[in-house]
């Protein structure tokens, strides 16, 4: 998004959530954002690490605000910060904010600065709101966020169709580089057929906006379960070139 010319900096509202952030300075600090309107936003939130700081803790991990800044040369300065959802029982409990983790950690990475992006917005909320309700097994969120996710960004797994050819249908080979399942034609000689309750599992970690199923799923799946997370992290690792770090800290079942 163009900067301003003139000496005169714009200001601007938008809703974000935090992503993560780091210091600068004595008692700064740099903070990542989500936002509903220009996607990713780097921005200062100046005098934040002093006592008494009008932020307080506006702007912790995960936080869900409503914000005023102004546009920088470089990065944006935060002027006002006011809480819509704090998330703070996500950033206290140790297997939600490890999740909470994943979750910023790949929207840090996909998200673009100055390009709006309100689907992606939508999901990190939803999962942070599924998270805040205090799961019992928060692990199947993070594993349905990533699939969910990708696909909103252009990685899409096919679980109704053949990934390669499209020929429609349930097929029993599954593949993380081809994005799905295959069929019999396309699938490489020697591949191995895999469960179909795993194929059902993947397809719904990765279908959009359900998220009332997910807790029966981590419930009941046992060793289903188990393949399904393993083909979400793989998927998305390979297809993003990208070893989530997070991710290692997640507590499974």
């Amino acid at each position: 998004m163009p900067r301003p010319t003139g000496r005169l900096m714009a200001t601007y509202r938008d809703q974000g959530i935090v992503l993560r952030s780091y210091k600068l300075g004595e008692t700064d600090r740099i903070i990542h954002l989500l936002t509903q309107g220009r996607g990713k936003v780097r921005a200062v939130a100046k005098g934040i690490r002093r006592p008494g700081s009008r932020f307080g803790g506006r702007l912790e991990a995960y936080s869900h605000v409503d914000l005023q800044l102004y546009e920088g040369r470089n990065l944006d300065i935060v002027n006002q910060a006011e809480l819509i959802a704090p998330h703070a029982a996500v950033r206290t409990d140790y297997a939600r904010s490890a999740c909470a983790s994943v979750m910023a950690e790949f929207t840090d990475l996909v998200a673009q600065e100055g390009e709006r992006d309100n689907a992606l917005f939508l999901q990190l909320r939803a999962g942070l709101q599924a998270l805040e309700a205090e799961p019992e097994d928060p692990s199947v969120f993070v594993d349905a966020f990533l699939l969910r996710a990708a696909s909103i960004v252009g990685f899409h797994v096919f679980t109704s169709a053949c990934a390669i050819c499209r020929a429609p249908g349930s097929h029993a080979f599954l593949s993380v580089r081809a994005g799905g399942t295959l069929c019999p034609d396309c699938a490489p000689p020697g591949t191995r057929a895999v469960d179909p309750a795993v194929i059902e599992a993947v397809a719904l970690l990765a279908r959009p906006g359900d998220w009332a199923a997910l807790p029966g799923l981590a419930r009941d799946g046992g060793e289903v379960r188990r393949t399904a997370a393993s083909y979400a992290r793989a998927f998305v690792e390979h297809h993003l070139d990208r070893t989530f770090r997070a991710y290692e800290a997640v507590p499974r079942p």
